[in-house]
């Protein structure tokens, strides 16, 4: 089924309702002639019902049964309204309202006689050729793939495929459906052959559907110029590893979008796997990297070695390839990430598990803030504060270490008492799962690790919550940076006395929590010969603070080079942003950075000076566009070429956090992977059930598989 109308050039839009061809031979007739496409005349009047629509522009008012909601056709409607090109005259082509109705004359040039609708339908099923049947064939199974597909239902569900076939599968189930309904050729096929399609076909079609619509993804992408690439956190499907791979561009309506564009495998190592990653996004999926511009990647400290390796191929091949901050993720929870620590993944993994163990029920909320009152008796506002927090998703939070130092000792208290369930109210699995947390958060590792995030975190937490705010708030934290590399630095030169203080507050911390101060168990069976020698506090210094701040220090540096932060003050040219700082004119230093990607650098300056003049003189009462995405939509902003490339350009940078309407891609993604069992997860149908607003052409899959697949045997 086409979601778009047939008629060439047709400017329909989502809102403009989309009608069926009829059933009818004759109207079905009339309707191919009003919108002269040539290609449907010989399709059958079933063929053009199921596969092809019309918009409500081409009907008159008079055609619909209300006219008000124009949604509902008379059943003799017949669609009048056209703009198609007449006959040339005089070397110019004519635009023409209505289409030049053919003349219905026989071969002797008398009235042609129009058969019966009987007679119109016979000869048609005769006259289908063999090929057109089995297209049509082909577009019923990807018809029903692509519904399936959309709705995240797995089409091998919810049998399991590998024991019972396609035999009482969710796709088996709609093709009968369909047949019920009266398609004959379903019919046919599975008359002939005790099936409609085999689990071996299901997957072709599935793999075709895949390469179709990475195709349209790819054509969208490159034709509206520079994009990032983004990559999520590494996803396990049927047993192998595979690096989700995301676009962002800014779209011919001038709008931030970001696409998923698949899952490549990730198996192998070192340079090796970097080149192949990039092998598969340049050769297999035909990915134009010259028109890179930015980068960012999610990742955990396992597969930070890799990743790091993987960016740093991507910005050799490709220079203009900038490493950025990916703007799902908040800085510190990032910067966290990527350690390998043990003391740091410790507290990643025991801030996921209470996320995932307090969202199970709303009781256990309850006994969480119950506890936060019991350690906070005498300061409600704190309490109060807290409690507010805890309703929220505080644990993917930018201050996520900070709220974890205040909330341990109630969080500790509460989960032992989830697992003592001293009046029975806790099933056996969630007082396990309270017992696994409270083992972490008893673990002096744990709290030392936390005491040293949380007190580094405290420089880049306000950085990075700027970073991802407003375009003023970018625009200041690009200024800050300095600021918050020269506090680490500070940090890092004076180690041994900022450790003191960190360790004496992780100490009195587990003290009061009667937790022993020892050296992780790791450590010590690794080192059994010296481990009476290994005091704590040397011990986390040299493997924990230190290589913490060296990390932080590093990243920082990388995540935010020059080229980075002169993208990021480039927000000076936001027209909010501009009367804010009114006395002083954008610095055309930063906007050189996008020198060779602009229309013409001769007149940049002389653009730059008229920017900032046209948006520093606030009218009276006037509300001036305050973010990236308004600007970009100012009606004025083409008469500013050079202005709106750099727009364009900086509208692409990872680090920027998008408008809600445009950061659908990640969350649909995420969705899928939450949602969908194991079983049952397909990268192939995660791009078709993220991209469901594409416009599927059912043509297009089948010529893709005809060709693919030229062997029909068995089908």
């Amino acid at each position: 089924m086409q979601n778009h109308c047939v008629v060439p050039n047709c400017t329909s839009g989502k809102s403009d309702p989309l009608f069926r061809f009829p059933y009818d031979p004759e109207r079905s007739k009339k309707w191919v002639e009003k919108c002269q496409r040539q290609d449907l005349i010989d399709k059958s009047p079933g063929q053009l019902c199921r596969y092809y629509r019309l918009c409500g522009k081409h009907f008159e008012k008079s055609s619909f049964y209300s006219v008000s909601q124009s949604t509902v056709l008379k059943d003799d409607a017949i669609p009048t309204i056209f703009d198609v090109p007449s006959q040339p005259q005089n070397g110019q082509v004519k635009r023409s309202r209505q289409p030049v109705r053919p003349e219905e004359t026989d071969k002797e040039g008398g009235k042609k006689i129009k058969p019966s609708p009987a007679e119109t339908a016979e000869k048609d099923a005769k006259t289908v050729p063999e090929e057109e049947e089995y297209k049509e064939y082909l577009k019923s199974l990807f018809e029903v793939l692509v519904l399936l597909g959309e709705k995240s239902i797995p089409p091998t569900g919810p049998g399991d495929s590998k024991q019972d076939g396609l035999g009482s599968s969710n796709f088996q189930t709609l093709l009968e459906y369909r047949m019920h309904c009266g398609d004959e050729v379903l019919k046919k096929r599975y008359d002939a052959n005790k099936e409609c399609c085999s689990s071996a076909q299901l997957n072709q079609l599935i793999e075709v559907c895949e390469k179709s619509i990475r195709s349209k993804l790819m054509e969208e992408v490159q034709q509206n110029g520079h994009f990032s690439l983004l990559t999520g956190d590494l996803v396990r499907i049927s047993g192998e590893w595979y690096l989700p791979v995301f676009l962002r561009y800014v779209d011919q309506w001038n709008c931030q979008r970001e696409r998923f564009i698949g899952c490549l495998s990730f198996e192998g190592n070192g340079d090796a796997l970097a080149e192949k990653l990039l092998s598969d996004l340049t050769d297999k999926w035909g990915l134009d990297m010259e028109q890179c511009r930015g980068q960012a990647h999610s990742f955990s400290g396992t597969h930070f070695s890799q990743m790091r390796r993987f960016a740093a191929k991507l910005k050799e091949r490709y220079p203009t390839a900038v490493l950025a901050l990916r703007s799902t993720r908040p800085l510190n929870l990032s910067l966290a990430n990527g350690m390998a620590l043990s003391g740091v993944q410790l507290v990643m993994s025991t801030l996921r598990r209470i996320e995932s163990f307090f969202s199970q029920s709303p009781l256990l909320q309850l006994e969480l803030e119950h506890a936060i009152l019991i350690f906070y008796p005498d300061k409600e506002e704190k309490a109060k504060e807290l409690k507010e927090i805890c309703r929220t998703n505080w644990t993917r939070g930018n201050d996520a270490f900070e709220v974890a130092g205040d909330l341990l000792e109630a969080l500790l208290l509460c989960v032992d008492s989830v697992h003592d369930n001293e009046d029975m109210r806790w099933d056996d699995q969630v007082t396990h799962n309270a017992l696994e947390i409270s083992k972490a958060l008893a673990d002096f590792e744990f709290v030392m690790a936390l005491v040293v995030l949380k007190n580094v975190f405290t420089l880049t937490q306000a950085f990075g919550k700027n970073v991802r705010g407003s375009a003023a708030d970018a625009h200041f934290a690009a200024a800050s940076l300095k600021a918050v590399l020269h506090s680490l630095k500070e940090v890092s030169d004076n180690i041994d006395v900022y450790h003191e203080f960190w360790n004496d507050e992780a100490v009195n911390l587990a003290a009061a929590m009667e937790i022993p101060v020892t050296v992780p168990r790791s450590f010590l069976r690794k080192h059994q010969s010296d481990s009476g020698a290994v005091r704590p506090e040397t011990h986390y210094k040299e493997h924990l603070s230190v290589p913490v701040v060296e990390h932080v220090t590093r990243e920082m540096n990388e995540l935010f080079c020059e080229d980075h932060m002169k993208a990021l003050r480039c927000l000076s040219l936001v027209p909010a942003v501009i009367e804010q700082y009114k006395s002083t004119e954008p610095d055309e230093e930063n906007v050189q950075v996008f020198k060779n990607d602009i229309p013409n650098a001769g007149t940049l300056s002389a653009e730059l000076h008229c920017w900032w003049v046209k948006w520093s003189k606030k009218g009276k009462g006037e509300t001036l566009p305050s973010s990236l995405h308004d600007t970009l939509q100012l009606a004025d902003v083409k008469f500013f070429p050079n202005m709106l490339a750099v727009l364009r350009l900086i509208g692409i940078l990872p680090t920027l956090a998008l408008e809600d309407s445009c950061d659908v891609a990640y969350k649909r993604f995420q969705m899928y992977m939450e949602h969908t069992p194991d079983k049952f997860k397909s990268k192939s149908l995660a791009l078709l059930y993220v991209n469901n607003d594409v416009g599927y052409d059912l043509d297009s899959m089948v010529e893709v598989y005809m060709k693919t697949y030229p062997d029909r045997e068995g089908l």
